[in-house]
């Protein structure tokens, strides 16, 4: 999707979802890729905001809101949006932000928010409330996005898939690294697990360092389990990466991970963001938790 129709048709997005799930960063982000957002707009006015003859080229919509606007009725919402998508000068789509019952929880806790549905119950009845009030809007919009696991970045980096105003005419290979035990990167396509290889860390001149300092990789090479797997992962990249181009996807994230996130997975993703240049591609390298500090807690018991 993009914020400009090809056919000069005006672009809405409905922006809604549990509250806690992202939404004013997702509005953000559309802000960010062109489009004018309005956040808690009433949708009973919705027709009278866009007129009866939307203008051709007219800049794209981006309209959030949840269960705290006023007149806020999903079936009315529903109907509302069904006529305006019907129309021929409209596109109209839907998406919604949803996100576990747990991490709302801690989302609410955390920031000290009171759940608008809770009123003086814990925030977990207002948030099971909200839920099964939200239910038919979830099934009926056109994207559905999960933030559970997601950071910030992460939902900004999803929305741009979704909805960046000019999509990319090549595929965009992003190479990333990261550590196991500061969790999972939730936007990856192929992950490979560097956790085989020996650890640096456990060499005191090279914990402070990282798998960008020459005498990590050097370290790293000399494992003779490095050559052959590294051989064998670059080959079937190079492989794949065509496939998923000629199947039109617009992303594909490589994340290479290790326990703490600064060693082996560093090393390993430069190595292999090289060979893919050196194969025509244009790879973004991002290194995840080569700031985060180095901790024997999390590297586990030494394995002589």
């Amino acid at each position: 999707m993009a914020s400009e129709s090809p056919d000069n048709r005006q672009r809405i997005l409905l922006v809604t979802g549990m509250l806690g799930a992202g939404k004013t960063t997702a509005l953000r982000e559309m802000e960010d890729l062109g489009w004018e957002a309005i956040d808690n707009f009433p949708i009973r006015l919705l027709q009278r905001l866009i007129g009866h003859d939307a203008q051709p080229q007219a800049q794209a919509l981006a309209i959030g809101f949840d269960c705290r606007t006023r007149g806020f009725v999903p079936a009315q919402v529903i109907e509302r949006a069904g006529k305006l998508a019907a129309r021929d000068d409209i596109v109209l789509n839907t998406l919604f932000l949803d996100c576990a019952g747990h991490e709302l929880e801690r989302r609410f806790n955390e920031t000290r928010r009171r759940h608008f549905l809770a009123q003086d119950r814990p925030v977990a009845d207002g948030i099971a409330a909200e839920r099964e009030l939200l239910g038919p809007l979830r099934r009926w919009a056109d994207v559905l996005i999960d933030t559970t696991h997601f950071s910030g970045n992460d939902l900004q980096q999803r929305i741009r898939e979704h909805f960046a105003p000019n999509a990319p005419s090549e595929m965009t290979v992003t190479v990333t690294s990261f550590g196991f035990a500061r969790g999972m990167p939730p936007v990856a396509d192929l992950v490979f697990d560097m956790r085989f290889l020996d650890n640096p860390h456990w060499d005191p001149k090279l914990r402070p360092l990282t798998g960008s300092d020459e005498g990590v990789g050097a370290h790293i090479e000399r494992d003779p389990a490095f050559a052959p797997a590294f051989e064998k992962i670059r080959a079937l990249l190079i492989e794949l990466l065509p496939h998923y181009a000629a199947q039109g996807k617009t992303y594909v994230n490589i994340a290479f991970g290790c326990t703490g996130g600064r060693h082996r997975s560093v090393f390993v993703a430069e190595r292999i963001a090289q060979a893919l240049r050196e194969a025509g591609f244009s790879p973004t390298v991002l290194h995840r938790n080569l700031g985060s500090r180095a901790a024997e807690m999390i590297e586990g018991p030494h394995q002589p």
